[in-house]
């Protein structure tokens, strides 16, 4: 069955120095492997691959899986950014035996880990920072280069089955 969820995320931007942040095309997402069958397994997924990659386990490692980001779209505002993506996935029910537990179309407890860049106007660098649902907020994601704060996490970034 083909299922699809959405990510969204919504980070506020700080009063420093422009450090004009971007969201980055790739993600991890946890998901229920059929492959594998295993429940929760975290799945990379960057933007315009044909698949995503399972992080397996200790018998099958890493493997493809039938995972793609459809839709990946940004918006700044002057005080926010906000992300939307729908990574659509095939999934089959199965039982995984190692916790002995039926799998879900969204797992149990559903993670996502969201990748931003960022060009310190300062020295002129790069740098990168993620953020994702299992942070303590509020969280303030600072400059590796200057120091300065570029944005905050005040929101938990959400997942929703969307069929």
């Amino acid at each position: 069955m083909l299922r699809s969820v959405q990510v969204t995320a919504v980070l506020a931007l700080s009063d420093s120095p422009f450090h004009n942040l971007h969201w980055k095309s790739d993600l991890e997402l946890s998901l229920d492997c059929f492959i594998c069958q295993r429940t929760g397994r975290t799945t990379e997924l960057k933007h315009g691959a044909e698949h995503g990659t399972c992080s397996g386990d200790s018998k099958t490692g890493q493997h493809p899986m039938a995972a793609r980001i459809s839709a990946f779209d940004h918006t700044s505002e002057r005080e926010r950014t906000i992300l939307r993506a729908v990574v659509d996935y095939w999934w089959a029910p199965f039982h995984d035996a190692k916790r002995d537990q039926p799998s879900l179309a969204l797992t149990r407890a559903p993670w996502v880990r969201l990748h931003l860049g960022y060009l310190c106007p300062e020295p002129v660098q790069t740098g990168t920072f993620s953020t994702q649902t299992n942070l303590v907020r509020p969280q303030t994601h600072t400059c590796e280069h200057c120091a300065e704060a570029v944005a905050h996490s005040h929101n938990t970034p959400r997942i929703q089955l969307l069929t």
